[in-house]
């Protein structure tokens, strides 16, 4: 929401991230649904997420189905918190894509951990 609504707090920290990270973006099904559905009242918004995907900026990384054991141990693992299936799959994604940082303004990411135990390294606003 922060990268489209001006009215967020995060609008220029956000927008200002984004020009600075090289496309292609992974994602994962779950947070797309996520994101348009927070993204209901701006509707050209959700229509430029999907263009993204459709332009290859923007790729989905992740197999629900291949990754869904994992995903659910996770899911146990972080039930007091409790964890999203988008946070999830991005926590798996995490560990699978080292490689790569979560972008998100989610506080929950600074409890979350890959492998177990590792911190997850976050593309986020000071706290």
């Amino acid at each position: 929401m922060a990268f489209v609504d001006r009215r967020d707090a995060h609008h220029p920290w956000a927008r200002e991230r984004f020009r600075e990270l090289k496309a292609p973006l992974l994602v994962c099904e779950p947070v797309l649904v996520e994101t348009l559905f927070l993204l209901r009242r701006f509707p050209a918004a959700q229509d430029g997420i999907l263009a993204q995907v459709q332009a290859g900026r923007l790729r989905i990384a992740f197999s629900l189905a291949a990754e869904l054991e994992a995903v659910r141990l996770l899911l146990a693992k972080y039930a007091d918190v409790p964890m999203s299936l988008a946070d999830a799959c991005l926590v798996r994604m995490a560990e699978l894509h080292a490689d790569h940082d979560i972008f998100t303004l989610d506080s929950d990411f600074q409890i979350y951990r890959k492998n177990g135990r590792d911190p997850i390294t976050l593309i986020a606003p000071a706290s």
